[in-house]
This record gives C-alpha cells, structure tokens and sequence, in this order.
C-alpha cells in the first residue's frame, strides 16, 4: 500500500492540527452535565451569538443535533418533509422514526434543493385521517447534491411557506460554513430564515468532534433535557469545545482553499472515459463523479484508485463521491488526478476485448 494516502473520503477524516490539540490541552473545564464548564459555555454563547439565536447546545455529532431538533419539536405521529437525499433521512439510522415517532415525507429536487411549491404541495391535510405535518428541514450544503448551495432567498422562500402552515424550519448546517465561504455571506444571512439549525465543527472546520444546536431559548431548553435523555450529556467538554472555538477562530476563512482544490479534482477528471462531471457543478467541496455504466461499477474504480492510495467512496451502483479537506493539499489533488488518469487509461468498456486482457 502506498505510504502516502490521498484521504477524499469525507471531510470527517481530518486530523486536529499541532495549534488545535495545545488549545484543547490549555481548556478551562468544568462538569457539562451540571451546567459548569466554562469552555462549552463559551462556546454555546459564541454561536449564538454567530447566528443571531437566544441560545445553542453543543452536542457530540451532527446526527444527535438533528435528532434533538426533530424530538424537540415533534410528536408521534407527526410528519416531517425534507428532500430524498437529506442527511436526517438519508444517514441518521431512521432515528426520526425510532427516537420521536415521525413520518417523513419525501420530496425529490435537483441536487437537494427544493421549491417552496414542493413543501406546500407535501403538507397534509387538517384531518385525523393523516399524519400531522410539523417540520420541514433543508440541508445546506446539500451532501449527496454534491456540495450545492442554498442562497438565502431560497432558504426564506421555504420558511415563509414554513410560517404560513404551522411547519418549524430546521436547517441541517453541518457544512453551512461552506456555503458562507462559497457566498461570501456572514453564517445568520442563513440562520435567520430558519427555527433552529445545526452545524458541525468535526467536518470542514477540523475538530475531532461536536456540533452545535441552535435556537431560541425554549427549543433549547427542551433540546438540553432530550440530550440527556439520549446518552449526549458530557462531562469536561471543554476539551472539545476548545477545539471547536479554535475551528471557529482559524479554519473558516481556509475553506475556500478546499472549495478550489474540489474544482481543481472536477476540471482534472472531467472527459476521462468513464467518468462524468460538469465542473460547474462544484460550488464548495464535494465532487460526485458518475461512471458510465459500460464501464462497470464504481466500487469497482475506486478499488483501483485505492491500489493507487487514492481513497474514495462509492455512493451508489454508479457514483463515487470525492470531497476535499484541509488535511488534502493541493500537491495530493493533483496525485489524485495523475491516479485516476492512470486508472481511466486502463479502464475499458466492459465486454470489450480490451477489458477481458486487463
């Protein structure tokens, strides 16, 4: 195996860096659980503050934040409405169903991002007979859209239709930092324009864990109470509450270097054999490749790729997904590109006389 691994798997691999860890070990600490640590109540104060919210609770993972969202909001028996490819219904275990008793209703989009006709048009009537529709959550960035973005008009055209029919906005923000740094835009250009969001600070921004809940001050005091009920209370979280300050204060603004390193993979592959991308696509740091299928599976390129020491996942019978960090330089983009030339090159359409001899 080669020694040196081109990691594009998920921004979820990184590393805290030298400065991060000496941060973490300098923590103030106290008992979380008992409402005295001093470093996560800084931290949850900071990011309301950041996003214009009376409150925030900071959490072990993004998945707890949006569990915590939907049970702090939600009764059994109601219903949910959200995109197919969102991260509360795509990749949280069916928690909304097991831990609140909800119903989600699928609505589908290009790339993640949904009209508000859609949400309007996916609310169910006032009747006993039907499932109470009680939130709609929008994802920003949308994961399996590859990166897409919401602007700030889409996300509001979606909470007014919110407002006007009863739904709480949860805005899934586990990569929203990105989307500020791809628009340019402070974090509560977004949070305004929804009920409550969560962000991550494990992904893009570095730390090794958490994330934060925000909303106003009597979601979360519901939230805090249901934390502890599903196992997410800490004791000295500090330490990672300092790493998660740290995030915030050195490695926002840094993104954009993995939003061109994402573009830089896009425009490199774009036009090999197999692979199809439109490099216009890319608006943060997710690349999602689709492999013609006379080609064969993805799984099967990414095996190959990760001889090489490139390593990717395979999203589906014929996706891989690539994305970018800051522990992926632009020297390994690069590498990574040279790998996959080297293995298109040697790729040829299944039943082909060429693919039979390789």
């Amino acid at each position: 195996m080669p020694s040196a691994i081109v990691d594009l798997r998920s921004d979820t691999v990184t590393k805290p860096s030298p400065e991060m860890r000496a941060a973490m070990a300098a923590a103030e600490v106290g008992d979380d659980v008992l409402g005295d640590d001093p470093t996560v109540q800084r931290l949850q104060q900071r990011c309301a503050d950041l996003f214009g919210k009376e409150a925030a609770l900071f959490t072990p993972s993004g998945t707890m934040a949006n569990q915590l969202a939907i049970r702090s909001v939600c009764e059994p028996g109601d219903e949910i409405i959200l995109e197919d490819s969102t991260h509360s219904y795509k990749y949280e275990s069916g928690g909304a169903s097991a831990l609140s008793g909800c119903s989600i209703r699928v609505i589908e989009a290009p790339r993640g991002i949904f009209t508000p006709q859609a949400v309007e048009a996916a609310i169910r009537p006032d009747s006993e007979h039907f499932a109470r529709s009680r939130m709609a959550i929008v994802e920003n960035t949308n994961n399996r859209g590859g990166g897409s973005v919401w602007d700030p008009p889409q996300v509001a055209a979606i909470r007014a239709v919110a407002q006007r029919c009863g739904l709480h906005l949860h805005l899934d923000g586990a990569r929203l930092m990105n989307a500020c740094v791809a628009r340019a835009l402070a974090p509560r250009e977004y949070a305004q324009h929804a009920d409550s969001l969560s962000m991550c600070f494990s992904k893009g921004l570095g730390a090794p864990v958490g994330s934060i809940l925000a909303g106003n001050r009597e979601f979360i005091h519901r939230a805090h109470r249901f934390r502890k009920m599903f196992g997410g209370g800490m004791r000295q979280a500090g330490v990672l509450a300092a790493a998660a300050l740290y995030a915030l204060d050195h490695n926002v603004e840094r993104l954009a270097q993995d939003h061109a390193n994402a573009r830089r993979l896009a425009e490199g592959v774009a036009g090999l054999g197999p692979i199809e991308i439109d490099p216009r696509t890319v608006e943060t740091n997710i690349v999602i490749l689709d492999v013609r299928p006379e080609f064969g599976p993805a799984q099967a390129l990414v095996d190959r790729l990760r001889e090489r020491g490139v390593w990717l996942f395979a999203i589906g019978p014929q996706q891989i997904r690539a994305v970018t960090h800051l522990d992926v330089s632009r020297d390994q983009i690069d590498r990574a590109i040279t790998a996959f030339r080297e293995v298109c090159e040697r790729t040829a359409p299944v039943g082909s006389r060429a693919a039979t001899v390789a």
